[in-house]
């Protein structure tokens, strides 16, 4: 199985259970691929969590669902030790972070002791319990949701956090013609059980192949322009960082590689550009005020950014 196989199978089988969404499909695809993790911004009620459960049924793995809330302890996320009378001895009882896709639903709700609990498993790939480390399984993919909505009760992310999300990908309303399908599958009750496209082993080769897609000197060239531009930008206060064009760069390779190309083209770096980089800036409070988002920006740097030949 190539790339371009593996997504379109994606895409057969998780339409089950979803209507629509296919931009939001490949870039969890791409995430996935890449390693990295991604962040759902939007309003209650457009599938979020559903077309995340979807996405981990429909490759096979081990799947997790945190409802992160204000009373949320960090080890109600990582897990404990406690002592097993029947054996006499201590016994690590892992929490729901030991999967190899983790829906933190609500992520804004946790407080920030709880919210940085994931920022270890999410980085590093393993958590500490007591003191012990403990690696996660492999692959391991955080997928977030966030309602842009809520100011009450609810506690914003730090800038830290989010640089260690490879995307950010804002889900709105569905067009017209797919609510309207979306109703008529409801009426019939037309939606199905997903079921796996890949197994592990078949998923880590394609990871791997993916990471192995060639890039040019003056994609890597074009890659850090267009990041380093948005540390230069007046309507910026802070850019990205060196991990943004480390991630640029990766989901560029997956991209390539869902699209059954073994090389990058610039094409693939100005696709994944919005979504690799609007949630890394910050933007300065004047524009803010404006009505501008840090989305727009991105879109006008890459425009006015030369596209290598």
């Amino acid at each position: 199985m190539d790339g371009k196989e593996f997504m379109n199978s994606l895409l057969e089988e998780v339409r089950k259970a979803v209507v629509g969404k296919e931009d939001v499909l490949e870039l969890l695809a791409i995430a996935l691929l890449s390693g990295g993790h991604v962040l759902i911004e939007g309003i209650p009620g457009v599938a979020k969590t559903t077309i995340a459960k979807a996405f981990a049924n429909a490759i096979g793995l081990k799947f997790s669902r945190i409802q992160l809330t204000p009373d949320l302890l960090p080890a109600d996320i990582t897990g404990i030790y406690y002592y097993d009378q029947k054996t006499g001895e201590w016994t690590v009882k892992y929490g729901p972070i030991f999967a190899n896709v983790v829906l933190a639903d609500e992520i804004n709700r946790a407080q920030p002791k709880t919210q940085s609990a994931l920022l270890e498993a999410m980085q590093e790939k393993q958590v500490t319990i007591e003191g012990i480390t403990h690696r996660l399984p492999e692959p391991f993919m955080v997928i977030a949701t966030m309602n842009p909505l809520e100011h009450e009760g609810v506690y914003a992310l730090p800038e830290a956090q989010l640089d260690r999300f490879m995307l950010k990908i804002e889900m709105g309303f569905p067009s017209k013609e797919e609510e309207i399908q979306l109703l008529m599958r409801k009426s019939r009750m037309d939606f199905g059980e997903v079921k796996p496209v890949v197994t592990r082993e078949e998923l880590l080769d394609l990871m791997k192949r993916a990471m192995d897609v060639t890039v040019s000197e003056e994609i890597i060239e074009y890659i850090y322009t267009l990041v380093s531009r948005t540390r230069a930008d007046e309507k910026i206060l802070f850019g990205a960082s060196p991990r943004a064009g480390e991630h640029l760069l990766y989901a560029a390779k997956a991209l390539a590689f869902l699209g059954g190309r073994d090389y990058v083209i610039p094409d693939d770096v100005k696709k994944v550009a919005v979504p690799v980089l609007s949630h890394r800036v910050v933007l300065k409070a004047e524009y803010e005020l404006e009505g501008l988002k840090a989305k727009d920006v991105i879109e006008d740097i890459v425009k006015k950014t030369v596209v290598p030949v």
